[in-house]
């Protein structure tokens, strides 16, 4: 299983909410969380077969800017 960090501009429940749909309808992602109280507003990703670059496209696509930490 992959595992991925993100730094985010998710940074309220609201925010979270907005791109809750856009990860949970992505079967490939087993686990997901955002740090809101992180200065980065870290994302958490675990899952099977997917690349940063897929994660990165479905958050930009949800409105949020997303940056891979390596």
């Amino acid at each position: 299983m992959e595992k991925y960090k993100f730094k985010t501009n998710i940074n309220c429940s609201a925010c979270k909410s907005a791109v809750t749909p856009f990860l949970d309808s992505e079967t490939r992602i087993a686990r997901w969380d955002v740090e809101l109280e992180s200065p980065g507003r870290i994302l958490s990703i675990e899952g099977e077969n997917i690349k940063g670059e897929e994660i990165i496209n479905l958050i930009r696509s949800a409105g949020y800017s997303i940056e891979e930490l390596k």
